[in-house]
């Protein structure tokens, strides 16, 4: 089975060639040196890269580990929404690029889901065939109004809608609000970071049900199981991340699995090198 990794942040160290922001400035790095020998450890074969949005809408260092490393990783890039349909053109033509993550679950990117900075997105993503990893928790019906309105647009909608409050007991709740998005043959989910959504250990039995109906309802070829690593709790590790599915959820067969770990995600966004 071919483990691959729908979400993974990495950002460099502060370096001549790529100074760092102010946001970013001060954190400790996670290169894609450091992922690599971590895939390596939890038996990853590959994955997604997300730039991180404390280092703004650059994609620059995800490009750069693509070119070092075009057999194990592929890009889910950062676009700037005041930059207007132009910047989308010629998207699919950067090294690895194949399609775009936004965040809406800040102060500052919250109201451009619905204040009309992102209109223009959506049909150009869809007019383009290029896929959208949205994280907007708490935003399910306005994300259900898009996708309906855009059903040639692959949307992967992240976490299961789950955000830090989305927690323990809250999840089940958070996830029937979630079902409706499934009944779109055009909706993807995320079955991503679940480690920071419980406060129980390893293997997290209190989501184990909440998982269950998520992808009952999306199906194994429509839910991609990914770490988000860099955010998960320092007591699960990467390989735990991976086993949390494929030693410990006795529901799924080894076809779902295979769908889930991977199968899946390289389909939807014709990730060829993952074939």
């Amino acid at each position: 089975m071919r483990i691959l990794d729908s979400q993974v942040h990495i950002w460099p160290a502060d370096r001549p060639d790529r100074p760092l922001d102010a946001h970013s400035r001060g954190r400790p790095p996670y290169t894609y040196q450091a992922l690599l020998a971590a895939m390596q450890e939890a038996g990853v074969d590959g994955a997604i890269l997300v730039p991180p949005s404390f280092d703004g809408d650059r994609n620059d260092y995800a490009i750069e580990a693509v070119r070092q490393h075009p057999d194990r990783f592929a890009i889910m890039g950062r676009v700037a929404l005041q930059a207007g349909p132009a910047s989308l053109a010629r998207w699919k033509e950067q090294p690895g690029m194949l399609g775009v993550r936004l965040t809406f679950h800040r102060d500052k990117d919250r109201p451009w889901l619905t204040d009309g900075t992102a209109d223009w997105f959506w049909p150009e993503a869809e007019r383009h065939a290029i896929p959208v990893m949205v994280h907007a928790p708490e935003r399910i019906a306005v994300v259900h109004d898009i996708a309906r309105r855009h059903p040639g647009l692959a949307i992967i909608y992240d976490h299961m809608g789950f955000a830090r409050e989305t927690m323990d007991d809250r999840a089940m709740a958070r996830v029937e609000e979630l079902i409706p998005l499934a009944a779109l043959s055009n909706v993807f989910i995320k079955v991503s970071a679940l480690p920071c959504y419980s406060t129980e250990p390893y293997p997290f039995k209190n989501l184990r049900e909440p998982l269950r109906r998520v992808i009952d309802a999306f199906g194994p070829a429509r839910s991609f199981w990914g770490s988000d690593i860099t955010r998960v709790p320092k007591s699960c590790s990467y390989r735990q991340a991976v086993t949390h599915f494929t030693e410990e959820l006795d529901f799924l067969s080894d076809h779902e699995l295979e769908w889930i770990m991977g199968k899946g995600l390289a389909t939807c966004l014709k990730w060829r090198a993952a074939a």
